[in-house]
């Protein structure tokens, strides 16, 4: 029995993926990133059910990377989707085609979860964004600031340059630190605690700025925010030759 209950929890986040994207395309996007993060949740309890209860498995891995593309990369083309094909469309009768481009996205994030599946030196940390941070990254953004940036006719240009650039760094050779611990000691892990303090200050801010603004949108937006301060902290730790 127990060897069924990562591939359960798997399921359960593939589940959350399909429907984040039926909010996506509906117009829903606080939904949408809402069952986007319920997804991580279970995505983060999958592989550790599978380590503590020694049943891991070439299916469940399978299984795993399939979910992870359905949350993380369709779910979010589709928020991207939907909010180009809301706003001005540049280059006249072009921009019309423009919306397409956000599935971009999805592809280069099933090239990201193949590749994590076949690549050695991603145990302790990871080479390219994960598919997670990415799609919480781009929900974030269009629902915490989206309503604020629409009134700006460059954001749909804006958004399209994110697109080309976080599918490239989802497969680009770019060394990320992960929250994985060895030991629960603060030498050795000073990085991830005070990313993981950093994380959750900004997380209050954000909410308590959108209670008190009456703006809810903005309750949304830290997650767009950190995941920009993580890749910022990767690359100058990385530059600096120190692996966190």
């Amino acid at each position: 029995m127990k060897k069924h209950i990562p591939n359960t929890i798997t399921c359960c986040n593939l589940v959350c993926g399909c429907i984040a994207v039926t909010y996506a395309i509906t117009g829903q996007p606080a939904m949408a990133l809402l069952f986007i993060i319920l997804g991580a949740v279970f995505d983060f309890f999958d592989g550790m059910s599978a380590r503590l209860l020694n049943v891991s498995s070439e299916i469940g891995k399978e299984l795993d990377s399939l979910a992870d593309d359905v949350t993380f990369g369709v779910a979010p083309s589709c928020i991207i989707f939907y909010e180009l094909q809301v706003l001005d469309k540049p280059l006249g009768a072009l921009g019309s085609l423009l919306p397409y481009l956000a599935f971009i996205v999805a592809a280069l994030s099933a090239v990201r979860l193949a590749k994590f599946n076949l690549d050695t030196r991603q145990t302790t940390s990871f080479i390219g964004l994960p598919t997670p941070a990415n799609a919480l990254f781009w929900g974030s953004l269009i629902v915490g600031f989206g309503p604020i940036l629409e009134q700006y006719g460059w954001f749909s240009l804006m958004i399209i340059i994110g697109i080309f650039f976080s599918s490239w760094i989802l497969v680009a050779e770019v060394p990320m630190f992960a929250l994985k611990y060895k030991h629960w000691g603060f030498k050795g892990n000073e990085v991830k605690y005070l990313f993981i303090c950093f994380s959750a200050l900004v997380l209050i801010a954000t909410i308590a700025l959108g209670i008190i603004t009456g703006q809810t949108n903005l309750c949304y937006s830290g997650f767009s925010i950190i995941i920009v301060a993580y890749v910022l902290v990767s690359i100058w730790y990385e530059r600096r030759g120190i692996h966190a």
